[in-house]
């Protein structure tokens, strides 16, 4: 069963590696940046009493964050790289989960600070808005967006824990990147990652999808998740849920920016940040919990 579950992910990738240009296949062009993949068209609204599959794609409505259906399993979380990443231990991901394919855009934040919902309308450094990632916002700012995204569908959406990102970025890896063991060339937007364009956000959906098919889990924008900071996994949960005790005026990010050195945007790579300040690298991706 676990094997068939990873073959579907697997095939969505072919997919949509296939189904991407040449020069989008090895990450951004050296020409003008060419638009990124759009949504799916396998791509469904969900119906209220729907419970989706492991691999399945769907958005609660037509302008909400497409979601990938994540399966259950088992992961070694953590490395040995650095203090703050040891010990690596096992996690247990007992339900499918759905997570954003790609970061949170300023397109959708635009929707919730149109309302007011969201209180801020980040600048965006005369990089655009519309399908990059929205950056300058808070971990505060986030739990707003979700709170207000949880309204609008009727579900609960949420920021993943810091055991679910990593889980859902190795995408069933092993290795530093999960693309494999060394950094190479068109994988992601970071420091030292070959993209033509540098020191700024691209649009969302730029590279390849991971196996589970997840765009930018490395570089573009970090991401905030709800853990509170601890400076080890020493006592940290034994399942997937978030670790809400040590020094909870910080909060953990995942997955490095665009200005980030390649060690940086290691899968098992983590930082921290004071949860009502924002930075022009910062940004997140959501959870929704299904039923």
């Amino acid at each position: 069963m676990k094997s068939a579950v990873l073959s579907v992910f697997f095939l969505i990738a072919l997919v949509e590696f296939a189904s991407t240009p040449a020069s989008a296949q090895r990450g951004l062009s050296n020409g003008p940046l060419a638009d990124p993949p759009s949504a799916s068209s396998d791509t469904m609204v969900a119906q209220q009493s729907a419970s989706p599959d492991p691999g399945e794609l769907f958005r609660d409505c037509n302008n909400c964050p497409e979601l990938v259906v994540v399966p259950p399993g088992e992961f070694v979380m953590g490395s040995n790289d650095t203090p703050y990443e040891k010990p690596e231990h096992t996690i247990s991901i007992r339900r499918p989960f759905a997570i954003g394919r790609r970061e949170v855009t300023f397109a959708e934040w635009d929707q919730c600070a149109d309302i007011g919902a969201c209180k801020v309308r980040p600048e965006d450094h005369g990089w655009g808005r519309g399908d990059r990632p929205v950056v300058n916002v808070s971990w505060e700012d986030a739990k707003l967006f979700v709170a207000w995204l949880s309204q609008r569908t009727g579900q609960r959406y949420r920021l993943p824990s810091e055991a679910e990102w990593e889980y859902a970025a190795r995408a069933g890896t092993r290795t530093p990147f999960w693309w494999g063991r060394d950094i190479g060339a068109g994988h992601a937007q970071c420091e030292g990652c070959g993209s033509p364009i540098k020191q700024q956000v691209v649009p969302a959906g730029s590279f390849r999808p991971n196996g589970f098919g997840l765009y930018d889990t490395a570089g573009n924008a970090a991401e905030w998740v709800e853990d509170c900071w601890n400076d080890s996994y020493r006592n940290a949960p034994k399942d997937a849920s978030p670790w809400t005790s040590g020094d909870c005026r910080l909060r953990v990010l995942r997955g490095g920016n665009f200005l980030s050195k390649a060690s940086d945007v290691r899968s098992a790579a983590r930082f921290r940040y004071d949860v009502d300040v924002r930075y022009y690298a910062n940004g997140f991706r959501v959870v929704r919990e299904l039923q």
